[in-house]
């Protein structure tokens, strides 16, 4: 499957709901961790995605 064979649905609910936290590290850059919300805990050993700070930003500062 490729990019182009990918069509989204035509709803406009979210397929997945998606959680974040942010993780304050004491000797190094806070990190934003976002993750499915319904995940299990094994699930969330490898479904998720970190950002450093100064890689993300507030959604209403984008909009």
């Amino acid at each position: 499957m490729t990019d182009a064979d990918f069509h989204p649905p035509d709803t406009e609910a979210p397929i997945t709901d998606l959680e974040h936290v942010t993780v304050e590290n004491d000797d190094a850059p806070n990190e934003c961790a976002i993750f499915p919300r319904d995940a299990s805990e094994d699930v969330l050993t490898t479904t998720w995605i970190s950002a450093h700070e100064g890689s993300f930003v507030a959604l209403e500062s984008i909009r």
